[in-house]
């Protein structure tokens, strides 16, 4: 495998197929039709046909979180982008001056421009999403609702947060505090930051969120599509990671969200302890992205994980 790292003008290849590691990566701009901008970070292999993952990060997470992701996928044999969601990160403009947003934003109008961009720059290439938490909704729910331009979805950390997919216990805790969350955010016009969520965000965000934890639906405001709908008949690869012991992605709530996809060829991987991945958060995995990069890779470009895991 030969590969390459690129920042635009500078080209680095390593022996036997090991890159070498320029200081940055190729960086690609994209403006929405409403003048939200993005910066898409690319890792480009030097065969333009093997598959390119990009990256959705969770509520508040910075897309350079992912950096360690994206090498490793990298390093695994593919090529790998990372872009920030509307209003984190890199994204403009920020979240004082766009608080409103919500859910059909991110799916309907920032990920199509994203993924157009994406193409242009690699034309030839099979387009996989791999989200992680509120990235992994969004990756699940863009592939139901738009099956034929992508193919395939990784998520980690990734579940529903339906009160009643809690176990019993938790259901009772979970659903206030995300009607809290979800109050405080129509009655600011933004979510400060807090309780569970530890990040300002969006109201719309927040409060297509806090009526997910209600109804177990996926109805995001001012959308004419049925996301439900479209997750029970895609199907496409999807490979679903979780954690055990993870406490913002339970393994009961990963299984309720998989049920929604009666029809997508799922592949569920749970890391426990022992794995030699860190499974006791939501965020600590990432150190272990060499695990799981390359594990994911392989169930990318050969449609199941390496034997053992």
């Amino acid at each position: 495998m030969s590969a390459r790292w690129t920042d635009g003008n500078t080209t680095a290849d390593g022996p036997a197929g090991q890159p070498s590691e320029p200081a940055t990566p190729e960086a690609i701009h994209v403006t929405t039709d409403g003048n939200v901008t993005f910066v898409i970070r690319l890792l480009e292999h030097d065969d333009p046909t093997v598959p390119v993952a990009l990256i959705l990060p969770a509520m508040g997470m910075k897309a350079k979180f992912y950096r360690p992701l994206a090498k490793a996928l990298f390093t695994a044999g593919l090529s790998a982008a990372t872009c920030d969601l509307r209003a984190q990160g890199e994204s403009a403009p920020g979240l004082r001056e766009q608080p409103t947003f919500g859910y059909r934003e991110l799916l309907e109008v920032d990920l199509p421009a994203i993924l157009v961009a994406l193409r242009a720059r690699l034309p030839q290439a099979p387009v996989y999403l791999f989200g992680h938490s509120l990235g992994g909704q969004l990756a699940l729910l863009y592939a139901a609702s738009a099956p034929k331009e992508i193919s395939g979805a990784c998520v980690i950390a990734t579940s529903s947060v339906y009160w009643r997919s809690f176990v019993p216990r938790h259901r009772l805790g979970a659903f206030w505090k995300g009607q809290i969350i979800g109050m405080v955010s129509r009655i600011r016009g933004y979510w400060p930051g807090g309780m569970v969520i530890a990040a300002p965000m969006a109201a719309g965000v927040m409060t297509d969120w806090a009526r997910h934890i209600r109804n177990g639906r996926y109805q995001p405001h001012g959308t004419k599509r049925d996301y439900d709908a479209a997750l029970r008949t895609f199907d496409l690869p999807v490979l679903v990671i979780s954690l055990d012991g993870d406490p913002l992605g339970p393994r009961s709530n990963v299984d309720f969200l998989c049920g929604k996809m009666s029809n997508a060829e799922v592949t569920r991987w749970h890391i426990e302890d022992g794995s030699g991945v860190t499974v006791h958060d939501h965020f600590v995995w990432i150190r272990s992205s060499d695990i799981i990069g390359s594990a994911a890779a392989t169930w990318i470009t050969k449609g199941s994980l390496p034997a053992g895991t």
